[in-house]
């Protein structure tokens, strides 16, 4: 009977305990982990100055960053950057449902897909031309959403998350052809020498007729079980396709009949992060030259020779879009929401700068983080936009913030300049336009 007793005041005594109040201990905290292989080093910020080729003024964005090779030069922007229009083209960011493409430009028109694949044309002075909804008739109760665009000769070429690929009349909205793609086809596509190219959230890679929607070749990459909802797009240059799967293979196959030409699989993770467990590119392939850059979100990035597959170097930062090649340089966001300026040559880090993260205010509920999108580098400076409604701009010898401008309802896709204005979309479904 002693021993009944003795055990329930102990068990009182512990439930007592257990609702007291967590007690923070005082002094530094240190991570574990500093140190590790995987683990980023302590950098100092360098200011180094950079060479950029003179600023033009582009007609067309027609790709994701920019064109074919992801590659889009140097384009001229003013420097005061103020809000020149706003107008709805569909339905915004929701709990179900995410925008993945970025606005693309061509004959003085802005095409726009929103999360709930729907395509809309819209004047570069804000007046809507034409919407075309690309809902497959048979499940038009799906809640998929996410997808690319891209445009060339006088077609707009449209992957959705229902699993096709649809070529529309940029002049009318008009469907030319479907193609179903057996997977949803969440990246851009991309565009070149009469053949459209884009990857399946299944791995498997595609090339479709641009004129009549056939499929010329199909090649499998290797499986994954996991993948984000838009996946990286495909870098095409004239003489080889570089297609970017879920798993973390990068393929490069020649265009016209299909054959691989080499593959290589970009890995390493960063130590701590959720992240880490995601294998999927996350940086689309960009070709400089004879260079090949790609990135993946859990801690890598990677310089290869494109004709040959072969490693030059492998950086231990990872990024969420693609990389902005300028001078001796590349610009990216990684994996720890930082803008960072590398040095193309060896992978080194110039120079970083911590971005928002984190809601102001939650600190102990971290539920809200903070989107970055781009960077790009126009008029002379590099540009992010981001979901906490801000587009920052940078000077990219320094990393310095020089100029901030408000957007209304939060960035929701990578800025994209064309005519000196730059566009891009924000979370409620608007397209916005900066001059």
């Amino acid at each position: 009977m002693n021993r009944f007793f003795s055990t329930a005041a102990l068990s009182l005594v512990l439930l007592a305990g257990c609702g007291e109040r967590d007690v923070t201990l005082p002094g530094e905290r240190l991570d574990l982990r500093d140190g590790m292989v995987g683990t980023s080093e302590a950098t100092a910020n360098e200011t180094r100055p950079l060479r950029l080729p003179a600023a033009t003024t582009n007609a067309d964005w027609t790709h994701r960053n920019g064109g074919p090779t992801h590659v889009a030069g140097h384009p001229a922007l003013g420097s005061a950057l103020q809000l020149a229009f706003q107008v709805n083209v569909g339905e915004g960011n929701s709990r179900r449902a995410r925008m993945t493409a970025d606005p693309v430009v061509a004959g003085g028109v802005i095409y726009t897909l929103d999360a709930r694949a729907t395509v809309s044309a819209t004047g570069t002075n804000g007046a809507p031309l034409w919407t075309r909804d690309v809902t497959p008739g048979y499940d038009s109760t799906s809640s998929a959403s996410g997808g690319g665009i891209a445009f060339a000769n006088g077609m707009l070429f449209v992957a959705t998350g229902f699993g096709e690929l649809t070529a529309l009349n940029a002049q009318t909205g008009a469907e030319v052809w479907t193609q179903n793609l057996d997977a949803p086809g969440g990246s851009a596509p991309t565009v070149r020498d009469g053949l459209v190219y884009v990857v399946s959230r299944d791995s498997r890679a595609w090339a479709i007729e641009a004129d009549t929607g056939r499929i010329r070749w199909t090649i499998d990459g290797a499986p994954s079980a996991s993948g984000f909802g838009g996946g990286a797009g495909v870098a095409v240059t004239g003489e080889l396709a570089f297609f970017p799967f879920p798993s973390g293979e990068v393929l490069a196959a020649f265009p016209r009949g299909g054959l691989r030409r080499w593959s290589s699989v970009v890995t390493g993770q960063r130590l701590g992060s959720a992240a880490a467990t995601v294998s999927d590119i996350a940086a689309d392939p960009v070709v400089v030259g004879n260079r090949l850059y790609v990135g993946n979100s859990s801690g890598r990035v990677v310089a290869m020779e494109a004709a040959t597959g072969d490693r030059l170097w492998t950086a231990t930062e990872g990024a969420v879009g693609p990389v902005w090649p300028a001078g001796d340089s590349l610009f990216f966001i990684n994996d720890r929401n930082e803008l960072v300026r590398m040095d193309s040559g060896d992978g080194g880090v110039v120079w970083r700068i911590q971005l928002p993260t984190f809601e102001e205010g939650r600190e102990r509920r971290q539920k809200t983080l903070y989107a970055h999108f781009g960077p790009i580098i126009a008029g002379g400076r590099v540009i992010v936009a981001s979901s906490d409604g801000a587009l920052r701009q940078f000077d990219p010898a320094s990393g310095a913030l020089i100029g901030q401008v408000e957007i209304p309802g939060g960035a929701a896709s990578n800025p994209v300049v064309a005519g000196q204005v730059l566009y891009l979309l924000n979370t409620r479904g608007q397209l916005l336009a900066f001059r």
